[in-house]
């Protein structure tokens, strides 16, 4: 009997401390909501983290956390909750809501593509969601914006570079021309110093000739003249 009777106490005991945890989950939610709906979203994420902490698979804490983070612009944390939550074992349209949150999340944080695969698979789970039509819808006209600008940038950089190869090919044009300029100078004043020289030279050896020919006529003035015989008359 005693027996029995420590069982049922244990058994009261076990069930009133899930009982405490549970209500304690509940009351970190509830608490969060309210510093959520009062715009505290810090003081909600602190709630919604310490209802985890209790119980990791909690998909109310998981999802709400996710909108606190994103509420406070930390896109990229709130997404990972998004896709935490989406991929629970829950209805179509909780994870068509997880889904939908996730492609909001992945918007803000500039991830165009992600974000609109985000929607798809929400749209799969709910055809009929017009928010996540417009959204889908929004999220390609700004990803084909994005690519109309990112064609324009690599075209501007395109032209630059043909601009920058065509100046190049200019300046390296004149850089031949003028080295060729310089070239033919070159070969000019020497064919002018050749010239000069061949004219120098030519110069003194009619100078040469010259001072021969005196010495000739020299010689030839110093010269005894020839006795001219003169044959006798018979």
């Amino acid at each position: 009997m005693k027996y029995r009777r420590a069982l049922l106490l244990l058994s009261i005991s076990f069930v009133w401390i899930l009982n405490t945890a549970a209500q304690s989950e509940r009351s970190f939610i509830r608490d969060g909501n309210r510093s959520y709906k009062d715009s505290k979203f810090s003081d909600a994420e602190v709630n919604y983290r310490k209802a985890l902490d209790k119980t990791k698979d909690l998909h109310e804490g998981i999802f709400n956390l996710g909108d606190a983070l994103y509420k406070q612009e930390r896109f990229d944390e709130a997404a990972e909750q998004y896709r935490i939550a989406s991929a629970k074992n829950l209805d179509n349209a909780s994870k068509a809501k997880a889904g939908y949150n996730l492609g909001n999340a992945l918007l803000k944080g500039q991830k165009l593509q992600e974000s609109i695969n985000a929607y798809k698979e929400s749209l799969k789970l709910n055809p009929r969601d017009e928010d996540t039509k417009y959204n889908l819808e929004y999220a390609r006209a700004l990803l084909k914006q994005r690519q109309n600008q990112q064609q324009k940038k690599d075209q501007k950089k395109d032209d630059k570079k043909q601009q920058q190869k065509k100046q190049q090919q200019q300046d390296q044009q004149k850089k031949d021309q003028q080295k060729q300029q310089q070239k033919e100078q070159q070969q000019k004043q020497e064919q002018q110093k050749k010239q000069q020289i061949s004219k120098q030279d030519a110069e003194r050896i009619l100078e040469a000739l010259k001072n021969q020919e005196k010495d000739v006529q020299k010689k030839l003035h110093k010269k005894v003249p020839a006795r001219v015989r003169i044959e006798k008359d018979w």
